[in-house]
């Protein structure tokens, strides 16, 4: 029987739990035992039980944050593990979809728990109100609580559809009156996500004939290979190849860029000759990738002449390019299956041919070296022609070398986030990634102001790794609130902000194509302090502009005891990293 009994902190003796401990065990039942959120009277109930439970609970400063705290913490993790985030209806709801927008694009995992307005006054403009269809486009699934007694079977099947491929996040909207009750719950069984399809095994033979006649193939893998935890796949199928890996945006990583193999990332920055090398390809693998307009620069570059596309979305096959052999299948598996396929090609005494095709391969090493020697020259080009002078008399630091400098100061296995502006574009094509989990960045959202906030998730989910966020002032002014969490949680995460008073990547645009003055959306005559800012916030900050007091300053950030940042002054007037790599 259903009771609107309001619990304290202990239940009355033989009382059934409220359906918010019913609602938290059940996240902890299922490995879900991070919550980010931003309390309010309307979540007050599952804030109780979290507290009771001993249930990590992030006090985030603004809801945009919590769900990229929640999507950094699930792209820094094995598939499947992730976060739940808890907001209060409406304007708290409606600051989490942009969050929520990203890692329904990236395909990552998460339980967003909404407190709806009560149902005795739904539908009278009570305080908060919206629509719960309003959220139906930047969720997987969008689910609403009616029953007080379906709430815990809610949570637990928006788990499973959660992490079931594709994977991405779910809504379950629960109202404050639902959740203060006493309302037995069913027991739900867990059951598990769905297996991916498997790949169909004469598809797999196909692909491995068309791969093992070509004499220049190129692999493109995107986040499909992080999400399916498809690294190990890819790196064995790219080696029995011989082919030079392109990654896209969500794809960095995915082979560590320190591999022979790695030929970069398919991005706005993407060199002409990283573009030379998928065009002048015979055959190309895209594994994980739905090949979006983003990647692609809307399907302006040109893709090899016989393409195979393996993804779990069938609508992605054929969209922007021409397939000649498209799958429907998870990425490990497909890859699993493939390496097998390509190993029995070159045992002794297999089919002549393939081992024929093997000897006039060109060498996917020497091709992919080619790519990166042609981008360290360009980089180097703007290392040693820094223009004038810029503060303290030293000049004006370019993100290549900023960043060049910040690698190196970091250890192999830490985490970098990276937020989304012009810098970005830098970091995709000059900052190597070590790994599937080592690097975190926006996709075809590319939404400001998540560099800060998912480095506060992945360093939930990777307590013993350094976790660095790089971010411009422009995404770090988007989220800055987030710097007094790091400081009130006490969150040991270094930021790198690279800061040249500008929204620079529009400025040259405004300049170059629309007349506009240079430095135009700057701000010259109101300079930014991030070191004040983060002082004022509790957070450990220093400023350099020399380079070579880059490397020592996140040094001494990483050994700080505690959260820190380091401002890095930087050149408004340098070169765009698309306009760069491409003249």
């Amino acid at each position: 029987m259903d009771t609107d009994e309001t619990p304290g902190t202990t239940d009355p003796e033989g009382s059934p739990p409220t359906v918010a401990e019913a609602v938290v065990d059940c996240l902890l039942d299922r490995g879900v035992d991070a919550v980010f959120g931003i309390p309010g009277k309307q979540t007050l109930p599952l804030n109780r039980a979290l507290a009771d439970r001993d249930a990590r609970f992030v006090v985030a400063r603004h809801e945009t944050a919590v769900t990229h705290q929640a999507w950094g913490y699930a792209e820094t993790s094995d598939p499947g593990r992730m976060a739940a985030t808890v907001v209060v209806p409406g304007p708290g709801d409606m600051n989490a979809m942009n969050g929520l927008k990203n890692a329904v694009n990236d395909c990552v995992p998460l339980v967003h728990l909404a407190v709806e307005t009560e149902r005795a006054i739904r539908g009278g403009d009570g305080i908060h109100e919206t629509p719960p269809e309003t959220y139906d486009t930047v969720v997987k699934e969008n689910v609403t609580v009616d029953s007080p007694a379906g709430a815990v079977p809610a949570v637990a099947d928006a788990i499973r559809v959660a992490r079931e491929a594709p994977q991405g996040p779910v809504r379950v909207g629960i109202p404050k009156d639902v959740l203060a009750s006493r309302t037995p719950q069913p027991a739900v069984g867990n059951r598990q996500p769905a297996a991916p399809p498997d790949p169909p095994a004469g598809a797999v033979a196909s692909a491995a004939d068309r791969l093992t006649e070509s004499e220049a193939p190129v692999v493109l893998a995107g986040g499909g290979v992080r999400r399916a935890g498809a690294s190990d796949g890819l790196r064995a199928v790219a080696e029995r190849l011989d082919a030079p890996v392109v990654t896209t945006y969500k794809g960095k990583g995915t082979l560590p860029e320190t591999h022979p193999l790695s030929a970069g990332v398919l991005c706005g920055g993407a060199s002409t000759e990283l573009r030379g090398l998928l065009a002048e390809a015979d055959c190309g693998l895209v594994v994980g990738s739905d090949l979006d307009a983003v990647a692609t620069a809307s399907w302006s570059v040109s893709m090899p002449d016989t393409l195979i596309h393996v993804t779990l979305d069938g609508d992605d096959i054929g969209f922007g390019y021409e397939t000649d052999h498209g799958i429907v299948a998870d990425a490990a598996e497909f890859l699993r299956a493939l390496d097998e396929q390509l190993g029995q090609r070159t045992e002794p005494g297999s089919d002549a041919s393939a081992e024929e095709s093997a000897e006039t391969r060109s060498g996917g090493a020497d091709r992919a070296d080619a790519v990166r020697a042609a981008d360290r020259e360009r980089f180097d080009e703007l290392t040693l022609d820094r223009g004038a002078d810029g503060d303290d008399g030293h000049p004006p630091l370019r993100s290549v070398e900023v960043l060049r400098e910040v690698r190196e100061a970091l250890p192999d296995d830490a985490v970098v986030t990276a937020d989304a502006g012009g810098f970005r574009l830098w970091t995709l094509v000059s900052f190597p990634a070590t790994g599937p989990s080592s690097y975190v960045n926006p996709g075809s959202w590319a939404t400001m102001g998540t560099g800060l906030p998912s480095a506060i998730g992945a360093k939930l989910a990777n307590p013993d790794r350094d976790v660095l966020a790089l971010t411009g002032d422009g995404g770090l002014m988007m989220c800055v609130h987030e710097l007094h969490t790091l400081a009130s949680e006490d969150i040991d995460v270094t930021v790198v902000a690279l800061n040249n008073d500008d929204y620079a990547i529009i400025s040259e645009e405004a300049s170059r194509s629309y007349g506009f003055p240079e430095g135009a959306y700057g701000w010259d005559d109101a300079r930014l302090d991030l070191v004040a800012v983060a002082s004022g916030m509790g957070v450990h900050a220093e400023r350099v502009t020399d380079r070579d007091a880059v490397g020592p300053a996140v040094d001494a950030a990483r050994a700080h005891d505690g959260p820190a940042l380091v401002e890095v002054a930087t050149d408004p007037d340098e070169p765009q990293a698309s306009e760069w790599m491409t003249r």
